[in-house]
């Protein structure tokens, strides 16, 4: 088999991609009748290219205002887009936030609102509840993310801290029909979790928000212990009439890219495996993953090689160093070190949106002689790993997987490819 390994999960990963991306996916699930004024609104990564897609389909007026991430925004004509800051919050994500909220706001039976939604909405459309102010959130946020905490804990919390998500948005938009277009970056693709549900009834607590910042010992000021125990952080919860004519629909999740991977795997001779949707912490994942691929390699099992291991969904990673590094580039270094050089396995680990956590890459590759040449320079796996440094160890490999925002997100993508003949190694 004349198969180039790294050319090949670069495809595996762009194929993943593209199958997510507003492009491809938005325009068949926009209203059959698209005459008429509509207002377009939008969160996330993906928010700009969504709403390039409407301009381009709908035939009525069209006005409205998205935010996502710096450097994701697209050349719109009639929406305006604002960048904002991601994984914390800012004043640009505060300020459009409260211009959303604004747009929405005293509308009749006869507005029709788009709302464009995809992963990073939840810190770009940063609205705090009364009494609570940006810094507080920031804060909040900054130590949730280094905690482990999974992100529908994290996305509990942030909805009871909001004056905007868990509902509220759609609340306000009230007796206007909603139309919410979802892509979905999270595991188990739950519309109350993608973004922290700003248009959808949320049936969690403020109880098991205040739980969570207990259970990762996340201190809090005053004034925000005090709004959780009032009745007004309550969230929209289900049956609400004001969410009455707020329509929810899945546009991309994934499953989707995975599938589409697994089809563009089989082309190219490789029998695929999916895992799925799958959280925990990076390293931890990256052993399981380790665990499968060496079964395979040595017994042929669960599947025979050659093949392709395919999983998505989001891990967390809970820092305890001051390495460089996301989610990804700490599973691929985890896995490496489990691996240690085992011969005729490949690794491909990345987020979709192009960005892994706070960094200018999507995620890292992994050769069978990474782990030798790493050494080689001087870098223990190991000790890389106790610092939360993938980002470090990939570089000097020169394994950073380098591709620019993407202007979709499903989450991290992962493939670990087991050749049939073990010579064929880096």
């Amino acid at each position: 088999m004349s198969v180039d390994p790294q050319q090949l999960l670069r495809e595996l990963f762009a194929t993943a991609i593209d199958a997510a991306h507003p492009q491809q996916v938005l325009e068949q699930y926009l209203p059959s009748d698209r005459s008429g004024r509509v207002i377009v609104i939008g969160a996330g990564k993906a928010a700009a290219a969504m709403a390039q897609v409407v301009e381009r389909c709908w035939q009525g007026e069209v006005t409205g205002l998205v935010v996502t991430r710096y450097g994701h925004g697209a050349p719109c004509q009639k929406i305006e887009v604002v960048e904002a800051a991601h994984p914390v919050p800012d004043a640009a994500g505060l300020a459009v936030a409260g211009r959303v909220l604004e747009l929405v706001s005293n509308l009749n039976e006869e507005d029709r609102v788009i709302f464009l939604l995809s992963g990073g909405g939840s810190a770009l459309l940063a609205l705090p509840a009364p009494g609570i102010t940006l810094a507080d959130k920031q804060s909040i946020n900054r130590a949730l993310l280094k905690s482990g905490a999974t992100i529908g804990e994290m996305n509990c919390v942030r909805k009871h801290l909001s004056a905007i998500k868990g509902g509220r948005l759609g609340k306000a938009c009230w007796p206007a029909t909603v139309y919410t277009y979802a892509i979905s970056d999270v595991p188990g693709d739950l519309a109350t979790v993608i973004a922290s549900g700003p248009t959808v009834a949320d049936p969690s607590t403020s109880a098991q928000a205040l739980a969570i910042l207990r259970r990762y010992n996340i201190e809090v000021p005053a004034s925000v212990l005090d709004w959780l125990h009032s009745a007004e952080s309550e969230t929209v919860k289900p049956g609400d009439a004001s969410l009455a004519r707020c329509h929810f629909q899945l546009i991309a999740r994934p499953q989707q890219s995975l599938d589409a991977a697994a089809v563009k795997a089989r082309q190219a001779g490789f029998s695929p495996l999916i895992l799925g949707d799958l959280e925990g912490e990076s390293r931890d994942v990256a052993k399981v993953h380790a665990g499968i691929a060496r079964q395979v390699a040595l017994h042929g099992q669960p599947l025979a090689a050659p093949c392709v291991i395919l999983s998505g969904g989001e891990t967390t990673v809970t820092v305890r160093g001051d390495g460089r590094g996301g989610r990804n580039a700490e599973f691929l270094l985890s896995l490496t070190d489990s691996l240690k050089g085992h011969p005729g396995i490949f690794a491909l680990a990345g987020d979709t949106d192009g960005i892994d956590g706070s960094e200018d890459n999507a995620g890292a590759l992994m050769t069978p002689d990474s782990y030798r040449r790493a050494a080689e320079l001087g870098l223990s796996a190991s000790d890389e790993l106790d610092n939360n440094n993938g980002y470090g160890y990939f570089a000097a490999l020169d394994g950073l997987i380098v591709t620019e925002p993407t202007r979709t997100n499903v989450n991290d993508f992962r493939a670990i490819l087991i050749l049939e003949n073990p010579k064929h190694d880096a």
